[in-house]
């Protein structure tokens, strides 16, 4: 696997790993992932104890908004990547007393099967997930915990008490205008928990800051 580059986003959890393609006249061959380049590279030092449990895959169609969704025992943690389409990405600090603690942000990551590289981005525990789609999309996803029935919840990528303000502004626009629409979402994530009811409940003493055994 050749990493070109890994980056702090514009929380410094998230980091936006880059890796090559091979590309020719027939098209392009690519390693996306090797454990020992993980856990070897000087800049991956974040990735050490995490070991990658489930694989995940979603096809999901243009219009469609997912999340904003979180697990703990076991807590996990999500490296996801775009393979064929157009996710923007959204990651919500859900730690209590984080400085960032209410905050979205989104990261654009369309699919072009001629560039030279492709990307991953890790959402480490304590962040919400979720993501839009602005064009019919399949992305794959390595979780560090295996699905755990009720140990889940959800807020609402709707919610009016998220804070925007960290967020690239073109990127909000479009799911403002997104939401504006008839948009394929479903019950459970429309209707899930604000901002404010997600502090007040007693599941989000799982993710204090500091306190979370990571």
């Amino acid at each position: 696997m050749k990493i070109i580059s890994v980056q702090p986003f514009t929380f410094p959890e998230i980091q936006i790993i880059r890796f090559a393609r091979f590309c020719d006249h027939r098209g392009y061959f690519s390693e996306h992932f090797r454990k020992s380049d993980f856990r070897d590279h000087p800049l991956l030092g974040f990735m050490k104890n995490v070991e990658f449990l489930q694989t995940n895959e979603s096809f999901s169609k243009t219009g469609t908004i997912r999340g904003l969704h979180l697990q703990w025992n076991p807590y996990m943690g999500k490296m996801v990547r775009t393979v064929q389409g157009h996710m923007i990405d959204l990651i919500l600090d859900i730690r209590k007393g984080s400085p960032n603690f209410g905050k979205i942000i989104a990261y654009d990551m369309p699919s072009n099967r001629g560039q030279e590289h492709n990307e991953w981005i890790w959402i480490p525990p304590g962040f919400a997930h979720g993501n839009f789609f602005r064009e019919d999309s399949q992305i794959e996803y390595f979780c560090s915990g295996e699905y755990s029935p009720g140990c889940e919840a959800g807020i609402s990528p709707l919610a009016r008490d998220i804070d925007w303000s960290l967020c690239d502004p073109h990127l909000r626009k479009q799911f403002q205008q997104m939401a504006q629409v008839p948009v394929l979402i479903t019950d459970k994530d429309k209707n899930g928990l604000s901002v404010a009811a997600w502090e007040k409940d007693e599941r989000s003493n799982h993710f204090i800051l500091g306190k979370m055994g990571l």
